[in-house]
């Protein structure tokens, strides 16, 4: 135990040396039971270098049944601008952050009559740097937007609970 403090002690990173300037990155994730991909960047840290702003843009995919009555995917999107909020850095390798915020889901025609719906999104993360500028990260939280599928049998909701993400990240 005590070497491995010793060589996280004597790592090539220099003190507070894991990003905090620009990020971008893409993300795999899962809204309820949607499953998606995406592009995130990410401000400077400001306020003591302790909160951001991340913008996020995802396309999904909800499976459902088609007008024949088989099941198909219809894919949608969404857009989320959140705050986040640095909790903690382990060392210089891991960070630990929450993020809150508005998500803009645009439904496809597919499974409902909606334009567009607002809703909010809170989770807690986990930055881990392989790398001083580069890091894969795992979120989980939860969203809430009221959105249902209207055009489909018992009106589902949809992009409402659960949300996980993971992906890498580039800072610069």
């Amino acid at each position: 135990m005590i070497s491995v403090v010793v060589l996280f002690q004597t790592s090539s990173f220099a003190q507070d040396a894991i990003g905090k300037g620009w990020g971008l990155g893409f993300q795999l994730g899962q809204y309820q039971r949607d499953f998606g991909i995406g592009l995130n960047v990410k401000t400077p840290y400001f306020v003591n270098d302790q909160i951001a702003l991340r913008i996020k843009g995802n396309v999904m995919w909800n499976e459902h049944l088609d007008s024949n009555l088989e099941m198909t995917w219809s894919d949608y999107t969404n857009l989320s601008i959140g705050m986040i909020v640095l909790v903690g850095e382990i060392e210089d390798f891991i960070r630990l952050y929450g993020e809150s915020g508005i998500i803009l889901i645009q439904p496809s025609d597919n499974f409902s009559n909606e334009n567009s719906n607002l809703g909010g999104y809170g989770l807690f993360g986990f930055e881990f740097y392989m790398y001083e500028k580069a890091n894969y990260f795992i979120e989980i939280g939860g969203v809430g937007s009221g959105a249902t599928a209207d055009k489909i049998p018992t009106n589902p909701i949809y992009s409402n609970g659960l949300i996980i993400n993971t992906g890498f990240r580039f800072q610069f």
